[in-house]
């Protein structure tokens, strides 16, 4: 008996679709997709990282802006800010960033590395990693000091530091195979530009001339990132990405500092 149950026409992801897949993973935003997402939409949703990220930058400037009104000190602002951050993603960089600190500083061998990853608990290597990357993004912004320069600030770290993520993706292997760097998949090459082109402009509208300083940074931060996680893990992993994240802002943040 031929089977008479009408099949829904099959939906064609848009660029749309993969910018808010891309906001969807990034950001605590009440957001939610009209579809079941299809298998190698996560990779291609990678290629719109640095636009939800320069989004965030502009949440932060806001926060930072309406902290200054209130008459806050400039170190006040900045802790409002970078909490405020770190609330929009819930944290899904920094918990990266304590994870690669843990497993690469209690791991000897590269099993006992990845297990000790994605243990859900702490160690101290972690929450060291952690407070100075706080610390030293408060530092950077509170020297910045103007709601203005914050904000050009903000977002050009937000969207540098997730431009590299496609590209470090792109160029590394995953180290598991179970993991969420593997279940996502390799990003096509043509997202890969787009996330860096995207960042270019981005950064180019915000700073202007530190344009170029910013784009050193960015490269030698996430290359030394992507160099250890070949030494320690010869590959990466969802954490490595969020250590790379949380690297590639610290250091466009100080290098528009040292820029002024």
């Amino acid at each position: 008996m031929p089977d008479s149950t009408p099949h829904r026409p099959r939906h064609r992801a848009t660029w749309l679709d993969e910018l808010m897949l891309a906001a969807v993973f990034l950001t605590r935003l009440p957001l939610r997709l009209s579809h079941a997402p299809e298998p190698d939409l996560y990779p291609r949703s990678m290629g719109w990282y640095p636009l939800v990220g320069a989004g965030l930058g502009l949440f932060g400037g806001g926060v930072f802006a309406l902290a200054s009104l209130a008459h806050l000190p400039a170190t006040v602002a900045a802790v409002l800010t970078v909490a405020a951050l770190a609330w929009a993603t819930g944290g899904l960089h920094e918990d990266g960033l304590a994870d690669v600190a843990d497993g690469f500083g209690g791991g000897r061998t590269r099993e006992r590395k990845l297990e000790i990853m994605r243990d859900s608990r702490v160690g101290s290597y972690g929450v060291l990693a952690v407070v100075l990357a706080v610390a030293l993004r408060v530092a950077a912004l509170a020297e910045l000091g103007t709601p203005l320069a914050v904000a050009a600030a903000l977002v050009a770290a937000a969207a540098c530091s997730r431009a590299v993520l496609p590209a470090l993706a792109w160029t590394l292997e995953p180290a598991r195979r179970d993991g969420l760097a593997a279940s996502h998949g390799c990003p096509p090459s043509r997202r890969v530009v787009l996330a860096l082109a995207l960042a270019a402009v981005v950064t180019l509208a915000a700073v202007g001339p530190a344009v170029l300083g910013v784009a050193l940074a960015s490269l030698a931060a996430a290359a030394a990132v992507g160099l250890l996680a070949l030494k320690h893990l010869r590959g990466y992993t969802g954490d490595v990405l969020g250590a790379a994240q949380q690297a590639v802002e610290i250091a466009v943040l100080l290098t528009l500092v040292a820029l002024r």
